[in-house]
């Protein structure tokens, strides 16, 4: 799997996801249960991952979409 997004801003995950799964992407949202440990106060980033041979059309679709700075490494 391979990193494509690192937020802690948890709508823009939502926004993302719900792409990633309008277009029948796989994906990961890895970190989401960390806020039991840091006392649910959203400093530390939860990670979204997607299955290495959709990461370019999720990366395509994410720019489309203007996510691009919401990117981990633009290309």
């Amino acid at each position: 799997m391979r990193e494509l997004v690192r937020t802690n801003d948890v709508v823009l995950l939502g926004a993302i996801t719900a792409l990633l799964d309008a277009a029948e992407i796989g994906h990961l949202v890895a970190d989401a249960h960390i806020s039991a440990l840091e006392g649910s106060i959203g400093i530390l980033p939860r990670r979204l991952l997607v299955i290495d041979d959709d990461a370019a059309r999720a990366r395509r679709l994410l720019v489309d979409a203007g996510f691009a700075q919401a990117l981990r490494d633009p290309e």
